[in-house]
């Protein structure tokens, strides 16, 4: 379990973006996603708009947007509509009132699809491009990160979550020569994304993270504190 609001906000935070911004490259109103950060979900209409506007916010930021789904789902969504119950048998409406009940429900359906339209427009927008610790330009502190035009497809999509506990944690981009993207601690419940081509990753609790590698998730061989993160998997990195 980790703040779906606070995890936000220091993601946007790490990287420099403005509301304005995020705004324009969404579609996502300023007043939603700071409800978003917030994590004051009765501003928005329904849980539909909560869902899509936090998978695409969180995917605007780099992190994984179905965690932040499935999050919300655990602690806010109650359960599934209750079935309604068997209506009692009633005698067969009359052929006037059988039209005038099929020209109704046509009206709502095509009233449903416009709408479903405009809901997917508007929360959706144009395609987002992913934002990653190591690809591209290195986020730094109240600066804002630019986008490059062109962007290789990055090898290695790194999630590192801190699922039984904090730990400070280093990455490196690749290693041996490659920068250092992140020194910092990781703490319980929150989640960090990293790519590049490979990574080289230092912890100093690793039995504390939780790790998916492009997708599944993946264990550190050993618990060793240190491995080196390849599109085919973890392996212990040299001393």
């Amino acid at each position: 379990m980790f703040e779906i609001g606070n995890s936000l906000r220091e993601a946007r935070l790490r990287q420099g973006a403005e509301f304005p911004e995020i705004e324009q490259g969404t579609k996502i109103r300023a007043k939603y996603l700071r409800a978003l950060e917030d994590e004051q979900f009765d501003v928005l209409p329904a849980q539909t708009y909560v869902k899509g506007f936090l998978r695409s916010y969180a995917e605007y930021l780099g992190l994984d947007g179905q965690l932040y789904v499935d999050e919300y789902n655990s602690r806010f969504v109650v359960g599934e509509e209750e079935r309604p119950s068997r209506p009692r048998r009633s005698p067969p409406p009359s052929r006037g009132v059988q039209v005038q009940s099929r020209v109704l429900l046509l009206t709502l359906l095509g009233i449903a699809s416009v709408t479903a339209l405009v809901i997917v427009a508007w929360t959706r927008g144009e395609p987002q491009k992913e934002s990653l610790f190591g690809v591209g330009q290195q986020p730094q502190a109240n600066v804002p990160a630019t986008k490059p035009t062109t962007q290789a497809k990055p090898g290695v999509r790194l999630v590192v979550t801190a699922d039984t506990g904090s730990s400070w944690i280093m990455v490196q981009r690749n290693p041996p020569t490659g920068p250092v993207i992140y020194r910092n601690w990781i703490d319980l419940g929150k989640t960090l994304v990293f790519g590049g081509r490979s990574l080289r990753l230092e912890a100093t609790t690793p039995h504390a993270l939780a790790l998916k590698l492009n997708g599944p998730t993946v264990e550190i061989p050993g618990r060793t504190p240190a491995v080196i993160v390849r599109p085919q998997g973890l392996t212990a990195a040299p001393h």
